[in-house]
């Protein structure tokens, strides 16, 4: 995306790669597929803004977080495929880890031991890729997230670097020194030669060469983190949710991190310059992929957007709960045992009552991430800033409302993510002289309102925490009973 002084995208450009499954519950990429995507949307973005690198101020980066490649640093060949963040493929590892160390990683790292983070991710490529445990003790190979990649690819090589949001997701960054750990990395016996250097979220850090020439790389963020910045979400008490597949949302808890008593990740917010901010997440498997299940699987509509007209044709769920548990519980849960479930269906349940209790599931999730991190912050939220796919089903968002108790705000500009990388960019080079002038571009769509009485509230979020329990575990008892 081209992004101009105004905070207008001018041009955008995409194209799918392939998502591989070698087997169930692995998710893989291919790195070349990844670098000749991006190279290729780079160059049609331009042309379709009748534009020249020349033109270009500085380029932002964004990527999902916990992806990670190894490859050669002679030859810039991947060893292996890309491990997506989506992976289980080390849940076992992981939860053996959370068992031994698991209070220890958190205290260093603000994570929850879990296949989800690159760290584990990493030591299984070491462990299992013939070959490369020797060539990464011998210094020859780099490990690094999308971001690193695309960096190392753009630059031809010179600079092998990641920012301190994608560091603080490998469950081998201290995020308090805000460097590599030596204990954690001797711990998953990751060799620190592997390791980019980590600089700000805002900063020149490299300059393109070759199919772009001359152009800074400004900016780099994790894609939650970007749309936390891209949301201005800049003072603590903010909050953001992005609903994709899955939903995240992140509250900005200022300068010094703060250790969770609800299960949230204490993450690093970014870095601008010499400043530190840091943020509360909590994560949800399941949310737009709610609304792909009806669709997809059981057929219950033909487009997405079919959900909201459907769900609103009945004024309540009738006491049906839909838990959408299908890869386990995020936060403040953390039970990948759990899983979906459909209660309270009598003869009168139609599909429209299953639609509307799967928004309100994806909406009761959100409630229970914001309410522990009001827990552990201390912080009042008087608003919800929201943004991703699922954000402009207007009735989700008004039932999020609803179950919160508070305002849900919808910005003009859905594009939060592409936004923040741009904006950590242009703040760098002077694009943007400061936040205020960024902040002055947020612009309000649409403002949702609680309308619904505190009495239902409570007895909504009482049904859902009924259903919690009963998808809770369901998996490792069905192992049991085998």
């Amino acid at each position: 995306m081209i992004v101009d002084e105004a905070g207008t995208v001018r041009a955008i450009a995409q194209t799918p790669f392939r998502q591989i499954f070698p087997q169930p519950g692995w998710v893989e990429h291919s790195p070349t597929e990844i670098w000749s995507s991006q190279s290729g949307v780079a160059t049609v973005a331009l042309a379709k803004a009748d534009l020249t690198e020349r033109d270009i101020a500085a380029i932002g980066i964004t990527n999902q977080r916990e992806t990670t490649i190894v490859w050669d640093r002679e030859t810039g060949e991947p060893v292996h495929n890309a491990i997506v963040w989506q992976d289980r493929r080390t849940s076992d590892y992981c939860e053996a880890l959370r068992r031994s160390d698991g209070e220890a990683i958190q205290a260093k790292t603000g994570l929850i031991p879990d296949a989800y983070f690159s760290g584990s991710k990493v030591r299984w490529i070491l462990e299992n890729v013939q070959g490369v445990r020797e060539r990464a003790e011998a210094g020859k190979l780099a490990f690094g997230t999308v971001d690193s990649w695309l960096i190392w690819k753009l630059t031809q090589g010179a600079r092998h670097v990641t920012d301190v949001t994608n560091a603080s997701r490998t469950m081998l960054f201290n995020i308090h020194t805000m460097d590599w750990d030596e204990e954690l990395l001797r711990l998953l016996g990751v060799p620190r030669s592997m390791l980019p250097e980590v600089v700000a979220s805002s900063g020149e850090c490299g300059v393109t060469t070759g199919l772009i020439e001359g152009v800074p790389i400004a900016g780099i963020a994790g894609d939650q983190q970007a749309a936390l910045f891209g949301q201005m979400c800049t003072k603590p008490g903010m909050a953001k949710c992005t609903y994709g597949t899955g939903a995240f949302m992140l509250l900005n808890i200022g300068s010094e991190p703060k250790a969770s008593q609800h299960r949230l990740l204490t993450t690093v917010a970014w870095k601008i310059g010499n400043e530190v901010e840091y943020a509360f997440e909590g994560s949800m498997m399941m949310a737009g992929a709610v609304v792909q299940w009806l669709r997809d699987d059981l057929q219950m509509i033909r487009n997405s957007a079919e959900v909201e007209t459907l769900a609103a044709s009945v004024s309540s769920s009738n006491g049906v709960v839909v838990v959408p548990a299908f890869a386990g519980l995020g936060a403040p849960h953390w039970d990948q045992h759990a899983r979906g479930t459909i209660l309270g269906l009598t003869r009168g349940s139609s599909r429209a009552h299953i639609a509307r209790a799967a928004l309100e599931g994806i909406a009761l999730q959100a409630t229970d991430v914001l309410e522990a991190m009001q827990a552990d912050s201390g912080l009042p939220l008087a608003q919800l800033r929201v943004d991703g796919g699922a954000a402009a089903n207007n009735l989700l968002m008004q039932i999020q409302a609803d179950v919160l108790g508070i305002e849900v705000v919808r910005p003009k500009n859905a594009e939060a993510t592409v936004l923040g990388a741009a904006y950590l960019a242009g703040l760098a080079v002077g694009y943007w002289p400061n936040k205020d002038a960024i902040a002055s571009q947020w612009e309000v769509d649409r403002v949702f309102r609680p309308v619904a009485e505190a009495a239902e509230r409570r007895r909504v979020r009482a049904m859902w925490r009924r259903a919690l329990e009963r998808a809770r575990d369901w998996a490792r008892e069905e192992e049991g009973a085998g």
